[in-house]
């Protein structure tokens, strides 16, 4: 299978993703954090520095769970650009992408 290669808007979604989750950990270590979300520490090191900008579903859901972070909450922070606004057809470009 051919992955088509990350967008733009995606590359700032995952930085974005990244930045949240790694404020949320506060103090807490990255080893204890990515085992107690059952995923591997280099899996959530690559995560917070954006080097996977789009993470499966079940990882994001996992780790938010451990750092007490609701995914409506975590959606709203990510899908929101430079200047506070969510882009336009946001929506619309994930659900084609996840139909794929």
């Amino acid at each position: 299978m051919v992955r088509l290669p990350l967008t733009p808007a995606e590359l700032e979604r995952g930085a974005r993703l990244g930045a949240l989750l790694r404020s949320a950990r506060g103090e807490r270590s990255m080893l204890h954090t990515a085992l107690a979300a059952d995923v591997s520490p280099e899996t959530l090191r690559k995560i917070e520095s954006g080097r996977i900008a789009t993470p499966a579903f079940p990882t994001i859901a996992a780790i938010a769970e451990v750092l007490g972070l609701s995914l409506d909450a975590v959606w709203a922070e990510i899908s929101r650009s430079e200047d506070g606004a969510a882009p336009a057809g946001a929506g619309r470009v994930t659900a084609e992408r996840l139909a794929s």
